[in-house]
């Protein structure tokens, strides 16, 4: 296999645990309400497991407030019950056919808390993308032990290979960094 397409399918797989993270970081609660904190939620839905976007229409109509507005009237203990469930420490306000969350604002231990805790998604995200790397540096050995690649193909491709997890750990550290900074403003 060609250099290019092995550094081309690594470029891709970090992108894609680049956006892995992204989403998970979405998901984590800061001190302001936010749809992608319950959006990925799993509820039991006529005895299937559904995410809460499918169910629901959620709004944030302040920053302290998220409102769930389900399709299905008849589903709204079903996401009350979810919601009760999830870890999220969060318990719902049913109020007719409209469920709303008031996000209390967090202490100062849980914002060191949850600043940990993306730092280690970050990390394992670093990780993830260094084991890429070597595998992508494997198939370059390979192929140049194989004489598809010279020596001096092979030396390019190791050091783009390189190159391309730092620019990936430059967009992790700077994602890290806005989350982090939401979370301790609240």
């Amino acid at each position: 296999m060609p250099a290019d397409d092995i550094l081309l399918e690594a470029e891709d797989k970090m992108d894609k645990a680049v956006e892995h993270l992204k989403q998970q970081f979405r998901t984590v609660r800061t001190g302001r309400a936010s749809a992608g904190l319950v959006e990925h939620l799993r509820v039991e839905y006529y005895g299937a497991p559904t995410e809460l976007r499918q169910l629901a229409t959620i709004t944030v109509p302040d920053p302290l407030m998220i409102v769930i507005k389900p399709y299905d009237p008849g589903s709204v203990g079903d996401i009350s019950k979810g919601i009760q469930a999830s870890d999220l420490g969060i318990t719902p306000i049913v109020e007719g056919k409209v469920i709303r969350l008031n996000i209390p604002p967090l202490s100062e231990d849980r914002r060191k808390q949850l600043g940990h805790q993306v730092k280690e998604m970050a990390e394992a995200t670093k990780v993830s993308m260094r084991n890429v790397r070597r595998d992508a540096i494997k198939q370059i050995d390979a192929d140049e032990k194989a004489k598809v690649l010279s020596e001096d193909e092979a030396r390019k491709a190791h050091e783009d290979a390189t190159e391309l997890v730092h620019g990936h750990e430059k967009q992790i550290d700077e994602v890290l960094a806005h989350k982090t900074a939401e979370i301790l403003e609240g």
